[in-house]
């Protein structure tokens, strides 16, 4: 009897403590331990039926000035990439050309000489064949931005000498020889491309100079690889019908190795067109490259007509004889 009382007051006990457990509890060893799992019973809280606090119109015009200004800043750093450079340095070479081939001897002797080429060499070897034609991809390899004014003449480089058969019975000419003396517009030919671009920069300088006797515009058709120059040899006599006969002797066919000077001129596509404008010592005054703009196009125009009126003042300057 005493056995069973025993057993009746400890089954009264636990059901006492259980009674007193919450939800989510169980007894063990006479204590209550939680069972639930805080982040889950967290999530399936029932979320309250009211609705959320609408934003003030003045919290909401800050959110919208905040996305436009970093919208703006965005397209702003964009276009700074985007942007073409002006061309920030005179175009040419340093020594006054002359027709006369330079030997071996004396670039091997010339220290400076051999290092300039040495590091032009290293430039184009590490260059990628298709670099060119990946570059007109990006402002149709437009690198630099014509300048609106004429270099100075103190800070102007000279025009290099470049030969070539002209269409004149294939006669041989030098741009030195030709620029001499005269206000020169000199187009740089490699491609179908490039006689467009040059031809947008040049129509309406030829235009309005090309009964000026100081004036000429001079073509050269620049092919450096063997073949391609090979070719345009065989198809002089189509050249010769697409130019007027007039301009034959300033259509220049050349196959001048440029990798020396390519770099000089600006030159650094070869399936672009560049324009040059030379003064009467051979100076290069003014370039433009690629698809021309509307400035670029104005400010040739505009250059040449200053250099020609400079020559006309110093022709004008001659002392009459003393009788």
């Amino acid at each position: 009897m005493q056995a069973l009382r025993l057993s009746v007051s400890r089954y009264t006990l636990r059901a006492h403590r259980n009674a007193n457990c919450s939800k989510n509890t169980v007894l063990v060893h006479g204590r209550c331990l939680n069972t639930s799992h805080p982040r889950k019973d967290a999530d399936a809280q029932p979320t309250p039926n009211a609705a959320p606090a609408a934003p003030s119109p003045s919290n909401v015009k800050g959110k919208q000035k905040q996305t436009k200004d970093a919208t703006d800043k965005v397209l702003s750093d964009m276009n700074k990439g985007d942007e073409i450079p002006l061309l920030s340095r005179p175009l040419g070479v340093k020594r006054r050309p002359t027709t006369e081939p330079s030997s071996w001897k004396d670039n091997m002797m010339d220290q400076e000489v051999r290092m300039e080429q040495r590091q032009k060499l290293v430039k184009e070897a590490t260059k990628g064949y298709f670099t060119d034609l990946n570059a007109t991809r990006r402002h149709g390899g437009k690198t630099w931005i014509a300048p609106r004014v004429l270099i100075r003449e103190d800070k102007a480089l000279y025009f290099p000498d470049i030969s070539g058969s002209t269409l004149i019975s294939g006669e041989k000419a030098h741009t030195t020889t030709l620029c001499a003396g005269k206000v020169s517009v000199i187009s740089m030919l490699s491609s179908k491309i490039s006689e467009i671009q040059t031809a947008m920069f040049t129509e309406p300088t030829n235009a309005a100079y090309a009964s000026n006797p100081a004036y000429q515009h001079i073509q050269i058709n620049l092919q450096e690889n063997l073949l391609k120059s090979f070719l345009v040899s065989l198809f002089t006599s189509s050249i010769r019908k697409a130019i007027p006969e007039s301009q034959w002797g300033h259509y220049l066919v050349s196959s001048q190795n440029m990798d020396y000077i390519r770099d000089d001129l600006g030159m650094t596509n070869r399936h672009i067109g560049y324009v040059y404008l030379i003064d009467q010592a051979c100076r290069v005054r003014w370039a433009g490259c690629a698809d021309p703009k509307p400035e670029e196009i104005e400010a040739l125009k505009a250059c040449t007509g200053v250099l020609l009126k400079r020559q006309d003042a110093k022709a004008s300057k001659v002392v009459a004889p003393i009788l």
